[in-house]
């Protein structure tokens, strides 16, 4: 990239910091300033513990606070934030009120940013579809049709399909792997596979994206640190931990009756999504840090580093 852009970052918790370092660590930076949109009450902030992690932001590279609401600014004050900046990436994604995505990228859009990477950190969206279990993926589709009927607008924009962020997999309450009950169980079914990346690699392959785009742009690219199975996930939780495991299956029709009985659930709304199984796994080969080379975070790697139980 012969010109250094002014990067936006929206959020900086795991995945915003993960991105943070990874763009400054990035050899084809080339001086670009990197700002973090906060809440002006988080900037502003006389709490120890909040001034610490601004201090940390700033220690890790952030060039400036920028002040903002995702759930309260209209579209309107955000485009006006974001029109200041060449990049924008959405790290901000949980816990944020319905509907909040599409006005991010509405906001995107109108303020003309040059290159937007939006929250779609995850699966494929299209292939799982409209209308599954988890209802706040339907947002994420509005998203992709938003930006697809803008081909023409100067933004271009990339999406990065990463299957489950890997420190997802180990949530008990997510089911695959509960170390502390030393339960393994498989959505769907033991063969069925999933793509997972590490919140370090994502940060990794999105610098990548905004430093060196080689022609990628307006366009769904996938990366993984690996894609497994789930008997493979077994096998290796039980070589890193070794002792006795249960191994369970939740397939799609014990999922359903799971969620029948807690439709507000929103845990089970995701396995519900993986037990199907589609858009949720790809292969190898195809992902972008294969096809650049890069060396991403497997699963055995990732569990050696693990502290024992």
């Amino acid at each position: 990239m012969s010109a250094a852009p002014s990067i936006l970052l929206v959020g900086a918790g795991e995945l915003g910091t993960a991105v943070l370092e990874a763009l400054v660590a990035h050899p084809k930076r080339n001086n670009g300033t990197i700002s973090i949109l906060l809440r002006q009450s988080s900037i502003s902030s006389q709490d120890p513990t909040k001034q610490a992690q601004n201090e940390r932001l700033k220690s890790l590279g952030a060039t400036s606070f920028v002040a903002g609401d995702l759930a309260n600014d209209s579209v309107e004050r955000l485009a006006e934030t974001f029109g200041k900046f060449h990049t924008v990436i959405a790290c901000s994604g949980f816990g944020l009120p319905p509907g909040t995505q599409v006005k991010l990228t509405q906001a995107v859009l109108k303020a003309k940013v040059r290159r937007y990477i939006p929250w779609q950190w995850g699966i494929d969206y299209d292939a799982v579809g409209g209308g599954s279990a988890q209802d706040l993926f339907d947002e994420q589709l509005q998203v992709r049709s938003l930006l697809r009927s803008r081909e023409n607008t100067d933004t271009d924009w990339v999406i990065v399909s990463t299957g489950l962020f890997m420190s997802f997999l180990f949530l008990p309450e997510f089911g695959v792997v509960d170390l502390k009950g030393r339960k393994l169980r498989a959505l769907g079914s033991w063969e069925a596979r999933l793509s997972l990346t590490t919140a370090r690699d994502i940060g990794r392959v999105a610098a990548e994206v905004v430093y060196d785009p080689r022609e990628v742009q307006r366009q769904v690219v996938y990366i993984a640190g690996d894609t497994v199975t789930y008997a493979r996930v077994a096998e290796l939780v039980e070589k890193r931990f070794g002792g006795e495991w249960t191994r369970e299956l939740w397939d799609v029709d014990f999922l359903k009756g799971k969620l029948r009985e807690r439709p507000d659930d929103g845990m089970l709304k995701y396995t519900n999504v993986w037990a199907v199984g589609r858009g949720v796994a790809w292969d190898m080969e195809s992902t972008l840090n294969a096809q650049r080379g890069i060396e991403l975070q497997g699963l055995e790697s990732y569990l050696k580093e693990m502290p024992d139980l």
